[in-house]
């Protein structure tokens, strides 16, 4: 089979992680696989994937323009020249005319269910090509079974379409850290020996980080010894976040980290007091199952694929302002229960493992290959 890896951004964000980890991890386990990808990141595959057939493309797929046409044109003569069966296209869209059997990785359904939190453009885009994909695709593979069930409510897609295959977490990245880890962490944010509260993720309007703020805000705005907190990630474009950070007492700091080094994220995770993810929706919820890997207690929500990863090793909240503050103070106000709850999630995670993960994938693979050659499912 072949992976089509062009549309992983410089980044790596929650998609990169995913391919990344599959590509590795099928690697691994002895599939087939050939990896096509840009040019910057031949070298990563190579290392990550030492035994499959890395191709990085001649032509650009710099930007998202660009890579949809390579992937109309280009990718199927590949396909032919490769003599490929199966290509996987882990990021919505798929080549529309290729000769191979096709599965396509559809992460969550807010672009239909909450399409206010994308910009215009993005939303139809998305839309658009889920629905291809869920017409055209020879297997969909969806991360949780709230992303199943809501394609299948708004799209008007039977479950059977879909092949549900959770993420898995990278425990050589995401573990519980050493006291040196944690002191790189404090040295990459400012945070000196200052506790916090952490936040890892891009600061968009489905990551509900206005409502972080404000209610971290009246959590800790009459302690005496209040912690930080500190947002890590990519800035996003959420309009709101400014003001929310304008509002905020100036006796409270709260540290925008910007993009944090991956080597430092299981010790900017784990090294905080808690760890707040009071997302609006998640297809999965991969940051919570991150920072659950790296021994630390989370609290999020209980909004679509979130309480499959969580489970009763996480704390829950609602999405306000308000919400968020109550269980902030609860949980700042109780270090017993932090602990609890960070064994809890520790061993929680691992039962969430890339292996796995690739083993069903692989499945997924055999499963399209086989329909689109007889013709039955």
């Amino acid at each position: 089979m072949l992976i089509d890896a062009t549309a992983v951004p410089a980044d790596r964000g929650g998609v990169g992680r995913y391919v990344d980890s599959l590509v590795a991890a099928l690697d691994k386990g002895g599939a087939s696989v050939s990896v096509v990808c840009q040019p910057r990141d031949a070298q990563l595959y190579g290392e990550l994937a030492p035994a499959s057939r890395i191709v990085p493309t001649t032509e650009s797929t710099a930007t998202r323009t660009a890579r949809l046409t390579w992937e109309q044109t280009a990718l199927p003569r590949l396909v032919r020249r490769l003599g490929v069966d199966v290509v996987h296209s882990p990021h919505y869209t798929m080549p529309v005319a290729s000769r191979a059997a096709s599965v396509v990785t559809l992460h969550d359904a807010t672009f239909f269910t909450d399409p206010v939190l994308h910009s215009s453009v993005k939303a139809r885009f998305f839309r658009g090509w889920t629905r291809a994909a869920l017409r055209r695709a020879t297997v969909c593979v969806v991360p949780s079974e709230a992303t199943a069930d809501e394609l299948a409510r708004v799209a008007g897609v039977r479950g059977a379409g879909m092949e549900v295959i959770q993420h898995g977490v990278d425990e050589q990245r995401f573990h519980p850290p050493s006291a040196a880890e944690i002191e790189a962490a404090r040295d990459a944010t400012g945070l000196g020996g200052t506790p916090y509260v952490a936040f890892l993720g891009a600061l968009e309007p489905r990551k509900n980080v206005p409502a972080l703020i404000r209610g971290f805000a009246l959590a800790v705005g009459q302690r005496p010894d209040p912690p930080a907190l500190v947002l890590a990630g990519q800035p996003g474009w959420d309009s709101q976040v400014e003001k929310a950070l304008d509002a905020v007492p100036h006796r409270l700091r709260v540290i925008r980290a910007g993009y944090l080094p991956f080597d430092t994220l299981a010790g900017f995770l784990g090294g905080a007091d808690l760890v707040a993810y009071p997302s609006l929706g998640e297809g999965f919820g991969l940051p919570v199952l991150e920072a659950m890997a790296s021994g630390a207690c989370v609290l999020t929500t209980k909004r679509l694929a979130l309480p499959e990863v969580g489970g009763d090793a996480v704390a829950y909240c609602g999405v306000g302002a308000g919400d968020v503050a109550a269980a902030l103070g609860e949980l700042l106000d109780d270090p017993a229960r932090r602990s609890a709850l960070a064994a809890a999630a520790k061993r929680r995670a691992q039962e969430f493992s890339w292996t796995t993960s690739a083993k069903q994938h692989q499945q997924a693979y055999e499963r399209a290959w086989y329909q689109h050659r007889t013709g039955r499912p």
